[in-house]
């Protein structure tokens, strides 16, 4: 690894067949601000996809990805304004990747948690590591900066993730 992102960890655990994971990033935003980025659907475009996100508990969440991904098209199971949102990241026959952003206000900005249950297959550490990106992305939109999918950090997180993972297997 090249250790430019000292950053990139998160918290693993084995259930099952499936592998939980859990992201942090502690953020300089308002809850509201953070939830406005994860709910309204002009929002979604500037760090996750274009699409469309029915702000309900029983919405749609429809995300397109253009080459560079399969189309989302999931119903939404938990919709608690500035305090949870919960959706499987998955469309069609795909197995369930049910997923859960909760946000917590902390010294006046907000703690973004994002919970991740995952098939226990070879994609668990491209997952991590896509969703390691999109929170980058995220936190600059956050600060009104736009940014392209950072492939160096992507790269380096799967290495991360797949290390953990491995860690976390033997234990």
């Amino acid at each position: 690894m090249s250790g430019e992102c000292h950053d990139i960890h998160g918290d693993i655990r084995c259930d099952g067949d499936r592998i939980c994971v859990r992201l942090h990033r502690e953020i300089d935003h308002s809850p509201e601000s953070v939830w406005r980025m994860l709910t309204d659907s002009v929002c979604l475009s500037q760090w996750l996809a274009p699409g469309v996100l029915e702000q309900e508990e029983g919405g749609r969440i429809k995300l397109d990805f253009g080459n560079s991904g399969t189309p989302i098209d999931c119903c939404i199971k938990a919709f608690e304004p500035k305090r949870r949102l919960s959706y499987s990241w998955s469309a069609g026959n795909d197995p369930e990747r049910p997923l859960t952003w909760e946000l917590t206000e902390c010294h006046g900005g907000t703690l973004l948690s994002l919970t991740l249950s995952l098939p226990n297959d070879h994609l668990v550490a491209i997952s991590c590591a896509g969703w390691d990106a999109h929170l980058e992305m995220l936190m600059a939109a956050l600060e009104g900066i736009s940014i392209h999918f950072p492939a160096p950090r992507f790269r380096e997180a799967r290495e991360v993730f797949s290390e953990l993972l491995k860690q976390k297997l033997v234990a």
